[in-house]
């Protein structure tokens, strides 16, 4: 008897272990994304000159609206103001918009069932509609009170609520497209509706099944190039750090993507799928464009126009936010990256657009990047609804110098000069440059720009020089001394900025 106790033990024990491990294993890198307060208060931090968020040179990234919590999907109205749902918030909230700042904020709707997609209609300017976990309809924005008329029913986001977000968006066809994504990490599905896009004519009629097989394509949008629809498409879960991959997909009518069976480039899921097959069952769907590293959490989506605004090197790019990984370790995404494409659709690579979510440590995330909106005047607006802001990255504003160093902003008051920007590793040494401030009295002094990353690089890296203003002083200019410890004069080199 003692002898079967003790087996028993060790049989509890080895089971408790087993199943321990692989809860440790999916949640030790989930810190970012759920068991963490934001890292610091991002807002606060991009106003006082020390973001930790980095976009290209060229750009600059500002804070557009806060206090904001969950905030998700934005649009804009014919008059400039901005509607954003706050999708486990339940409430639907407008931003009043005056020469391009927020000037009031308020929740015209409240108590809504996990609203997310919006969208306004091309021919009825004041038609906004709106999709919830289990319904899309429309509201009118001109009318008081707002209420949704109701178009079409949806299925819940199922008994673990894995996917409950309804993104909707109007086609070129004049047709509006609704994603529904699965119930499970990895199923077949009692609901034939789930793990699938629709479209529908804005009156709700002719509802029909568009494409299959995507388990959770939350955004999308169309190539200007090519007229064809491109998402970004969640891989499931549970089989280890590096698969499978998310995936940007072509979604071409009647087509299936694969899932549950298949993922990417029509691979075969053989750790849910057991049954033999004659045939590759796989060879019938449709394959990835791209592999994104897995569990990057792709959400906003978004196509670069072919506009004047941008430089030429964007256009037809596609900017895809990374949302960040919760059962993965190291931790992955939590930044917007910009896909590169050719002309003609071809994938030519990506780099980050705006990174520095994540903390050095990985431990925890200053925010979580959710929604895109691209405009043709080269604005980008960024909802991120784990820090409750949304942020707006410009262009045009910085001032550049030999392609080797660009100021993207200076801050002058009385007491602090505060200058942020990027420049090439090179400019510096050992991670610093000097600052010559210039006063009114004739008098200068030099003062250290910091490096906020490594240095030992040709890339560009942002760099933040805070300078304290003697009492009495004015300041009358502002020069950027390239860091020359070898004291040869052809390695001299400075910027004057423009005050």
């Amino acid at each position: 008897m003692k002898r079967l106790l003790i087996l028993l033990g060790v049989g509890i024990l080895l089971i408790t272990g087993y199943y321990g491990y692989g809860v440790f294993r999916e949640l030790r890198g989930a810190g970012p994304a759920f068991f963490s307060e934001p890292a610091g208060d991002i807002a606060a931090l991009i106003e006082a000159g020390e973001s930790p968020l980095t976009v290209p040179a060229g750009f600059t990234l500002e804070v557009f609206a806060t206090d904001l919590p969950k905030a998700r999907v934005m649009a804009f109205d014919a008059r400039g103001d901005m509607w954003v749902t706050r999708t486990r918030e339940g409430i639907l909230s407008k931003l009043t918009v005056e020469d391009g700042r927020v000037v009031a904020q308020a929740d015209v709707m409240t108590e809504l069932n996990d609203p997310h997609g919006l969208a306004f209609d091309p021919d009825n300017p004041s038609r906004l509609y709106i999709a919830l976990e289990q319904l899309v309809g429309y509201i009118d924005i001109d009318q008081e009170p707002l209420e949704i008329t109701s178009l079409i029913d949806l299925p819940n986001g199922g008994n673990h609520r894995n996917h409950f977000t309804r993104t909707i968006e109007f086609g070129p066809d004049g047709k509006l497209y609704v994603a529904i994504g699965s119930s499970c990490n990895v199923c077949n599905e009692d609901d034939e509706r789930r793990a699938k896009i629709y479209r529908m004519n804005t009156d709700g009629s002719e509802w029909e099944e568009y494409a299959s097989g995507l388990r959770n394509t939350v955004f999308f949008d169309w190539s200007e190039v090519t007229g064809e629809m491109w998402g970004a498409d969640m891989g499931r879960d549970q089989l280890g750090n590096d698969l499978p991959p998310d995936e940007i997909n072509i979604i071409k009518p009647g087509k299936d993507y694969g899932w549950p069976i298949c993922y990417g480039n029509n691979v075969h899921d053989t750790n849910f799928d057991k049954n033999q097959y004659i045939q590759d069952p796989c060879a019938d769907k449709e394959p990835s464009l791209v592999d994104l590293p897995a569990h990057v959490a792709p959400l906003g989506f978004s196509f670069v126009p072919e506009s004047t605004a941008w430089p030429e090197e964007y256009w037809y790019n596609a900017l895809i936010a990374y949302h960040g990984s919760w059962n993965r370790y190291p931790p992955i995404g939590y930044k917007v990256e910009r896909i590169k494409l050719s002309a003609v659709g071809e994938y030519l690579g990506s780099e980050p657009f705006i990174d520095g979510f994540l903390t050095t440590d990985q431990k925890a995330a200053y925010g979580r990047p959710a929604h895109l909106l691209v405009q043709p005047n080269g604005d980008v607006y960024v909802s991120d609804d784990h820090a409750g802001v949304i942020y707006r990255v410009t262009q045009g504003a910085a001032e550049c110098y030999k392609d080797t160093i660009c100021v993207s902003d200076v801050s002058v008051s009385e007491d602090v000069v505060v200058i942020t920007g990027q420049t090439r590793g090179f400019w510096s040494f050992e991670g610093s440059f000097p600052v010559e401030i210039t006063y009114a009295d004739g008098s200068s002094q030099r003062y250290p720009a910091l490096l906020q990353s490594e240095w030992m690089t040709e890339e560009y890296v942002e760099f933040v020089a805070t300078v304290d203003i003697p009492a009495g002083k004015t300041v009358q200019g502002i020069t950027l001394i390239k860091d020359n410890p070898s004291g040869l004069p052809e390695h001299d080199d400075s910027y004057t900025i423009t005050l």
